[in-house]
């Protein structure tokens, strides 16, 4: 995703086998939700390196999965040449998001800032020139969401043992996706604020 954009393409399903002998296959919603499956027309599958768009013939609820089939896909050898490929839509057909929600896609790119109060225990100021670092990812852990930050080699509240690993290079570190880590999200204007400094070392 380019920086400064914010992504209209979203991955809501991961394809989980084929199912039956009409080219149908099984969705995994990387959601968790499934009702916004059913207003779909049309959809994306990729691999990463391949993306083919096709119409969308008919969608059913399972025990917790989904069963899709896509018109020009019909025997299950077909559906098993797409198994782990990846379901893109178009910002439309995304799971609505509800308050503080925010579509990962979206948060990749963000700068990650670490704010300060000023003299007096005034509003807090914003360090303009001093990203912490970068959101390169959220991930499933073990108790919630890690948001995944590339440390900014030039941030000067950082001790050199902080952004950079033995071997040099800049460090990646995950932080916990919870209020008392991560404030305030600004999707709009590519920037989340970072809470406390010790927890990225």
């Amino acid at each position: 995703m380019a920086s400064g954009t914010v992504t209209e393409q979203f991955v809501v399903g991961i394809v989980r086998g084929s199912h039956g002998i009409t080219g149908e296959f099984k969705v995994e919603s990387t959601s968790g939700e499934y009702g916004h499956f059913a207003g779909m027309e049309e959809v994306a599958l990729t691999d990463g390196t391949s993306r083919k768009q096709f119409a969308v013939e008919s969608v059913r609820a399972g025990a917790s999965i989904l069963y899709m089939k896509l018109a020009g896909i019909n025997s299950p050898e077909e559906a098993a040449r797409y198994n782990r490929w990846e379901i893109v839509v178009p910002r439309k057909n995304a799971h609505p998001l509800q308050k503080n929600e925010w579509y990962i896609e979206d948060l990749k790119g963000c700068s990650v800032w670490y704010e300060t109060e000023t003299a007096g225990g005034t509003a807090p100021a914003a360090h303009e020139n001093a990203a912490i670092g970068t959101v390169t990812d959220v991930k499933e852990g073990g108790s919630g969401y890690l948001v995944e930050i590339l440390l900014s080699e030039s941030c000067p509240f950082l001790a050199e043992n902080v952004k950079r690993g033995k071997d040099g290079k800049p460090r990646t570190v995950f932080v916990p996706f919870r209020n008392e880590f991560i404030g305030a999200v600004d999707v709009e204007g590519r920037k989340m604020q970072l809470m406390h400094l010790w927890i990225l070392e």
